[in-house]
């Protein structure tokens, strides 16, 4: 049983996401403004707002993250590393990155290392973190525990599932992950589940409901009135 966390460290492993396609630059500025006001680990971003949200960032704890081949994993290996040296260039410091299903469907493993370990390489040579997001409703339990392998081999910082999870999922990625590799839960929507998530050794949340659930767990914290 994880400890119950404090607010801060729950706080920690929140990323605050803003990548829906009709969100404005307002509307984006808004985010990251309530990421600091709540102190949460990291912010996702669109590649387009990258600039935007380092320059709002800067000089706080909250590190700007975005995400490379989105949200398919379609790109060429060539095409996502570009993507992956721009984003890190203008000083995104949490990279994701969706790998192609479709190479370890068929099978193409030594691809998909490759392609890993040359995104490390570029993440960690800037100081930043890696997530590998896996699209895990389209591969099979032995491609998924095959995409752990490559994970662990190229020291990539977290596994995640793809726009949601299954709890399933979560349990074979812990089990056949190292413990020093993280492992992130996307659309988390409440406080109870952030926390039952984290009962699972899930150690870091994406979620568009940061203020929800932060302000809960506040609420919670205050104690009773004494009458």
């Amino acid at each position: 049983m994880t400890p119950a966390p404090t607010y801060e460290s729950l706080a920690a492993i929140i990323t605050h996401t803003l990548l829906e396609p009709e969100l404005t630059n307002a509307q984006v500025v808004d985010g990251l403004e309530l990421a600091k006001r709540y102190g949460v680990g990291s912010v996702l971003l669109r590649p387009c707002d990258a600039d935007l949200g380092v320059r709002i960032l800067q000089g706080s704890p909250v590190r700007p993250g975005s995400i490379v081949s989105y949200p398919y994993g379609f790109q060429s290996t060539a095409v996502k590393i570009y993507e992956a040296r721009d984003l890190l260039r203008r000083g995104i410091q949490e990279l994701g990155v969706v790998i192609g299903s479709s190479k370890l469907l068929s099978r193409e493993f030594q691809q998909v290392q490759t392609e890993i370990n040359q995104l490390v390489e570029a993440c960690h040579g800037a100081a930043a973190r890696l997530t590998v997001i896996l699209e895990t409703p389209l591969l099979t339990d032995e491609q998924k525990i095959i995409a752990c392998t490559c994970c662990e081999r190229a020291d990539v910082d977290f596994v995640s599932t793809a726009r949601g999870y299954t709890i399933p999922d979560l349990k074979l990625l812990r089990k056949h992950l190292p413990d020093e590799t993280g492992i992130e839960a996307p659309g988390v929507a409440t406080l109870d589940e952030a926390l039952d998530l984290q009962n699972l050794g899930v150690s870091r949340i994406s979620t568009t409901a940061t203020a929800s659930i932060l302000g809960e767990w506040k609420r919670r914290l205050v104690p009773q009135t004494q009458t």
